[in-house]
C-alpha cells in the first residue's frame, strides 16, 4: 500500500541478491505491511552497482532510489559493500551538481534475516520521498557532463582503504 493512498510514486531499489533481497523476501513472507511504491531490481552485489545507474534512473523519472546490500564485513564477495559505500558517498556529493535533491537517494545494509528492519527502512525512505513529492522532470543532461561525472565516480571507490 502506498504511504498516501492514490499517490504512488516511482521508487527504485537496487538490492543485493544475497542479503537485502532475502531481507525483503523475509518481510514479504512474514506479511509485514510495506509501501508498494518500491520497484526492486535484484543485483549480484551492491558493489556492482555503477553510480551512473542511479543517476540515469533519477534523471529518467524515478522519484527516489534506494540501494541496499550486505552489512559491512558480511559481503558474500568479501569487499563489495565497501566499494559500494565509497562510490555511493561520492555520488551523494554529486547529485546537487546535477540538480537532483540528495534526499531522493539513500543506501543501507540489511541482512536476509532482518525482515522487520527491511520494513522499517523501506517505510522510512518511502515517507521521505513522499514528503519531497514527485521529482521534477529534468531537461536532457549534456552527455559531456555525464561523462565527467562518470570519470570522477569511477575513481571514487575502486580501492578499499586499509
Amino acid at each position: 500500500m502506498p504511504v498516501l493512498t492514490g499517490k504512488e510514486l516511482r521508487i527504485v531499489g537496487f538490492l543485493c541478491n544475497w542479503c537485502s533481497y532475502g531481507g525483503a523476501d523475509t518481510a514479504g513472507v512474514g506479511r509485514f505491511n510495506q509501501p508498494t511504491d518500491l520497484r526492486i531490481i535484484r543485483v549480484p552485489c551492491s558493489g556492482r552497482i555503477d553510480p551512473l545507474f542511479i543517476v540515469k534512473t533519477l534523471l529518467n523519472g524515478a522519484d527516489g532510489v534506494l540501494v541496499s546490500g550486505c552489512h559491512p564485513r558480511d559481503c558474500h564477495y568479501a569487499e563489495g559493500n565497501f566499494y559500494a559505500r565509497r562510490r555511493l558517498e561520492v555520488l551523494k556529493r554529486f547529485l546537487p551538481i546535477l540538480g537532483i535533491d540528495p534526499g531522493r537517494f539513500d543506501y543501507t545494509w540489511v541482512s536476509a534475516s532482518e525482515g522487520q528492519r527491511w520494513q522499517k527502512v523501506v517505510t522510512v525512505f518511502t515517507e521521505q520521498i513522499h514528503a519531497l513529492g514527485p521529482a521534477p522532470r529534468h531537461a536532457t543532461v549534456a552527455p559531456e557532463l555525464l561523462a565527467k561525472v562518470a570519470g570522477v565516480l569511477s575513481q571514487g571507490g575502486n580501492r578499499v582503504a586499509a
